[in-house]
């Protein structure tokens, strides 16, 4: 009798093969990066976003510049950098002295492109995006009393639209006082959604992002980096 394919067992030894293949290819790619390109870069980040990382790729790189972007598992990555007792991991001379800086959210970036060039355009790029809860917010925030408008006051009233009626039972699950008043959305006060420096909660984050309040910064901050020519690592002023 056949075997039912709703009895099947799947063995962890299986589920676990995936992630080491994964870390395998991480290595393989970091050791090939580094004997390809001039500088490696160690980043840090605040607020991180995939979306943001790929705009960071698409403004470096163009038809004359090539860069590769890795941002996974740090151990895997201070291993294919030379990072372990067996110093013949190191791929290219000195870069193994970027390990110590492989800690917390960080990453790498390999770029022909000189540090008179990389430093300052990280030191500029700050794109905002919307909050997440458990993270400080950059501004104060309050929807001035009077009908509510789609984005809350943020832009003139003659360039604006009241707020749909039908959101009107969600502002109040928000604990938004807000009422009804002949198809319109009403406050009778200005309600503070937050403060500066405020830690946020999942409801003041959903209100924020109702309303198109982009409070969160999105910071890449360059830590150390590797030079090919001197086989030496500087560190930066922003090296916690």
């Amino acid at each position: 009798m056949p075997k039912s394919k709703r009895a099947k067992v799947v063995h962890l030894t299986k589920t676990q093969k995936k992630g080491k293949e994964l870390s395998q290819k991480l290595f393989a790619a970091v050791q090939e990066a580094a004997e390809h390109y001039q500088y490696c870069y160690v980043f840090s980040v605040d607020n991180m976003r995939n979306n943001l990382l790929k705009d960071v790729r698409a403004e470096l790189a163009d038809s004359r510049h090539t860069i590769r972007i890795f941002f996974g598992k740090t151990k895997v990555m201070a291993v294919a950098l030379g990072g372990s007792a067996d110093s013949a991991n190191e791929p290219v001379s000195g870069i193994s002295s970027l390990c110590p800086h492989l800690s917390g959210s960080v990453g790498l970036v390999f770029s022909p492109r000189e540090p008179t060039e990389i430093l300052p355009f990280f030191e500029d790029f700050a794109p905002l995006s919307y909050a997440r809860a458990e993270t400080s917010s950059s501004r104060s925030f309050t929807i001035p009393a009077g009908t509510v408008y789609s984005r809350g006051g943020e832009i003139p009233v003659e360039d604006d639209v009241p707020m749909a009626h039908s959101i009107e039972p969600t502002l109040r699950k928000w604990a938004v006082p807000t009422r009804l008043v002949k198809g319109k959305i009403e406050l009778d006060n200005d309600y503070e959604v937050c403060k500066d420096g405020d830690v946020l909660d999942s409801r003041q984050t959903a209100l924020l992002k109702q309303f198109g309040v982009q409070t969160s910064e999105f910071r890449v901050k360059i830590k150390a980096y590797w030079s090919a020519k001197t086989g030496s690592v500087t560190v930066t002023n922003d090296a916690e």
